[in-house]
């Protein structure tokens, strides 16, 4: 149907409501496989399966590039907790339908995850799960591992494709959802919803005040406080629960070099810990122009304190505070089953009708092209700047000191229809093939009452109420029930509205594919829903480019360990003390290898154990927020490794204890040979 500019521009409440459906089963039966998208009758009770998993994708954790801020300097170099991918299928057994969503703690979910699971997923289950109905997507967690991408946009900063991580990565997401299948069985779900206050600011709230008053209504603080929850039963056992909040994962900042799930990480370790077994994400929405870093200052990120670390703790505990309150109060839905449709869309190239552009007229958008205020970086979650010169807000007029008065390589048109950008890096017609993707999945996602908008992108909270909107719009229900699922199945950059898009802050010129780039999603994803609502998908689209062909790794290889001088592997180079108190840091150093010889997925590089009589108990490992692995080599010696493992010991803790390490050494012939190293003992209390 059509829309007019009124109907596209229309607010949603921002109150949030509590709304829920608990959706029951009935006795098992057979799995089905998928039917062809099409409605399913509203109804308050269906029978269905739920099933959760979850699993290890932590790549490597030393001398790599990590992902997030594209800086080169930030090289990892420890671990301070893993990361994972959650997994959550649901199947009407009614219809057959079924959707896995999965959440990984990564920055970015690109294509080659997605087109790399596609054909594993295909080997085990047939056709049960595709393109249509998984949808994978990102934490954005900034402190992951780079060069998993087959994008050179992304890769480069890494210093090249990572094998070793992208494996991990991929590997854990395919488990995950074996997973998940594995432990489908009868269950319920309902649905919860709150608000969250103090976790988030606008950090680009110059861009966001050009919006129409009509948009910025919804956000009278300039924050998307919205928090919805997805609660997962099987019969009187809680297995697992999704919660979905707008805020950036850069709470760790660029000076961090630990690999991390940063604050959203840390909300899913909190519940976790606290109810084993249970399966908690935290995944994004429209978190485009939203920050952890209440603080504001530019290139100096914190808040609420000046403790990046404690940061990443406390908006990572209100997130999962916030996060249960909803839990528990979820209730039952209105309506039940599940549906999804998927179509690709060549963004570069969407011609688009005046009813979704905010001036009433055609427009289109062009290939990518990066804009001198994405290289400034966004000033409010980073402590430098790689390019120091360019700052947020710089367009054409305003940059001839730099050179931007000369004409960039690009055609004319493509310059006019990204203005007022200026035009750094030419992305989307870069040599050998566009340095990011173009053709990219366009996703729609019903479980009972709630909609998900699966864009391949970070959307702005403005813009992601117009998607809300127009999705709606189509689908004929409350907006409020419809969410923007960020970072899904592909990376390409930001979504700005138009007026947004002219202020070129970080979020404008890192807007790709022009200032209509969400006008033309809105276009898209409005004919998706509408196909969804009718039952009769628009078909594929245009196939994706697959680059995985030419990866090359830019780092020479890592050579064969050596032991520190003068030690075997796994000797104590620095004792811990022999008393802490709680709140201390307990620390011990060992000869080591390079923790790349084997990542350990599933496993640990270290333990924090007590001794209970004559045996050993661990009570911490690599994936505890109080530890800490830290990789370094030591001065002149290029072959061997020094790691450092903290404990901060909670409080609560006392008796003896000791810190094992364990690790893998690599000889010249290749081979690797597996070692611990045990600390003295120490007393706490």
């Amino acid at each position: 149907m059509d829309v007019t500019r009124r109907q596209l521009l229309a607010g949603v409440a921002a109150t949030a409501v509590a709304g829920g459906a608990a959706l029951t089963a009935g006795p098992p039966v057979a799995d089905a496989a998928p039917k062809a998208s099409g409605p399913v009758p509203g109804t308050g009770s269906t029978d269905l399966l739920v099933g959760c998993g979850i699993a290890d994708i932590t790549g490597a954790i030393a001398g790599q590039g990590m992902m997030g801020y594209s800086d080169a300097d930030q090289v990892a170099a420890g671990l301070l907790q893993r990361c994972w991918a959650r997994a959550y299928i649901i199947v009407d057994r009614a219809t057959g339908e079924r959707v896995v969503f999965v959440t990984a703690d990564i920055a970015c979910l690109f294509e080659s995850h997605h087109m790399g699971l596609m054909p594993l997923l295909r080997q085990r289950f047939g056709s049960r799960y595709t393109e249509r109905n998984v949808n994978l997507n990102a934490t954005h967690s900034h402190a992951s591992c780079g060069g998993t991408a087959w994008d050179f946009a992304y890769s480069l900063a890494a210093y090249g494709f990572k094998k070793n991580s992208y494996e991990a990565e991929l590997n854990g997401i395919y488990t995950a959802i074996v997973r998940a299948h594995e432990n489908l069985a009868p269950g319920t779900l309902s649905l919860g919803h709150g608000e969250l206050h103090n976790a988030s600011r606008n950090r680009s709230k110059v861009a966001f005040d050009l919006n129409p008053g009509s948009d910025r209504k919804h956000f009278p603080e300039a924050i998307d406080p919205k928090v919805t929850v997805l609660r997962f039963r099987q019969g009187d056992n809680d297995i697992g629960a999704i919660t979905w909040f707008s805020t950036h994962g850069t709470s760790l900042t660029d000076r961090n070099r630990l690999i991390a799930g940063d604050n959203k990480g840390y909300a899913s370790y909190r519940w976790e810990r606290t109810h084993p077994g249970f399966v908690a994400a935290f995944p994004q929405t429209n978190s485009g122009d939203m920050t952890p870093n209440l603080n504001l200052v530019k290139m100096h990120p914190g808040g609420p304190t000046s403790d990046n670390k404690t940061n990443c703790e406390m908006i990572g505990e209100r997130q999962y505070l916030a996060g249960r309150t909803a839990f528990d109060d979820a209730r039952q839905m209105s309506r039940g089953g599940v549906d999804s449709i998927v179509r690709y869309v060549d963004m570069s190239a969407v011609t688009i009708d005046g009813a979704y552009t905010p001036e009433g007229r055609p427009a289109a958008t062009t290939p990518a092209m990066m804009g001198a205020a994405a290289a400034a970086t966004s000033t409010e979650d980073n402590w430098k700047s790689q390019l120091p010169f360019l700052k947020e807000g710089t367009t054409n007029p305003l940059v001839s000191a730099f050179g931007g008065d000369r004409r960039p390589p690009i055609s004319p048109w493509i310059r006019d229809m990204q203005a007022p950008k200026f035009i750094l890096f030419p992305l989307g017609i870069m040599p050998p093939a566009p340095w990011i993707p173009q053709v990219v999945p366009l996703q729609i996602l019903r479980i009972g009452d709630l909609v998900l908008v699966a864009v391949p992108a970070e959307v702005t909270i403005v813009a992601g109420l117009r998607l809300r909107t127009v999705v709606a719009d189509a689908l004929r229900i409350d907006p409020d029930n419809v969410l923007v699922q960020g970072y899904s199945n592909s990376y390409t950059q930001y979504v700005t509205t138009p007026e947004e898009y002219d202020a070129q802050q970080y979020e404008g010129g890192e807007t790709q594919f022009g200032r209509w780039t969400l006008s033309a999603y809105m276009q898209e994803f409005h004919a998706l829903a509408a196909a969804m609502a009718s039952g009769s998908p628009l078909g594929r689209g245009p196939a994706p480019l697959n680059k995985s062909g030419f990866q090359p790794d830019l780092l020479p290889p890592v050579p064969p360990d050596r032991p520190v001088a003068g030690r075997g592997y796994g000797d104590l180079l620095t004792r811990p003390a022999g008393r802490y108190r709680t709140g201390q840091v307990a620390v011990a150093e060992f000869a080591g290898a390079h923790p790349n010889n084997r990542l350990r997925t599933g496993g640990t590089y270290l333990e924090i154990q007590r001794r209970d009589g004559m045996s050993w108990t661990t009570v911490a490992d690599d994936n505890d927020w109080e530890t800490e692995l830290h990789w370094r080599r030591p001065a002149g010696e290029s072959q061997a490794s020094v790691i450092r493992i903290e404990w901060t010991i909670p409080s609560g803790t006392a008796g003896r204890f000791r810190i094992r390490y364990h690790g893998d050494s690599r000889a010249d012939n290749g081979s690797t040979r597996s070692f611990s190293g045990i600390s003295t003992e120490f007393r706490v209390g």
